[in-house]
């Protein structure tokens, strides 16, 4: 079963990334320091990391049946950020989110964080999880508002964007009841 390149959800829709959109997803959030501190892939430096990300998500929508996801605001069709399914085996995913600084506190990662457990269990996804830098008190908000729980071992996880090897315990965070 395949997911669908489109999800809307009631503020925002959710499309599959295409090259294109490199130049504004690279100034939107991922050239952005602030937005980028406690995720796990490093902050763009230049359009061409943003373009050898998508290359990426192109690879991982044709290996799995989802892949990353582009988040837009409904009514106006601005880029707001980035969520999406990453797949490890058929039925193990991690997802997550990222927005742009100006999309900040208006509920739009509880939207699009419901709508990636809505698409899991569409899917034949028995474990999704997600994994958070213990510092991120409104990230992990967002995944408890969303039933996800806190599993007892942290996981060790690199966060580049602290400094350039920073290490610390993530907190993983797993779906309740899926």
């Amino acid at each position: 079963m395949r997911a669908p390149e489109v999800i809307e959800t009631a503020r925002l829709r959710l499309r599959r990334p295409r090259i294109e959109d490199a130049e504004a997803i690279f100034a939107r959030y991922a050239s952005d320091p602030e937005v980028t501190r406690y995720l796990s892939w490093p902050r763009h430096l230049s359009p061409d990391d943003t373009r050898a990300f998508l290359r990426f998500a192109d690879e991982e929508w044709g290996r799995w049946p989802a892949g990353a996801y582009l988040v837009e605001a409904r009514e106006h069709g601005t880029l707001l950020g980035g969520t999406g399914l990453a797949f490890e085996d058929p039925e193990t995913a991690a997802t997550g989110y990222v927005l742009a600084r100006d999309a900040w506190g208006q509920g739009h990662a509880t939207e699009a964080l419901r709508a990636m457990v809505a698409l899991a269990r569409s899917l034949p996804v028995r474990r999704l999880y997600a994994l958070c830098h213990p510092g991120h008190a409104a990230s992990l908000r967002v995944l408890e508002k969303c039933g996800f729980v806190r599993e007892a071992s942290p996981v060790p996880s690199l966060f580049p964007n602290l400094s350039p090897a920073a290490t610390a315990d993530a907190l993983s965070y797993v779906l309740a009841g899926g």
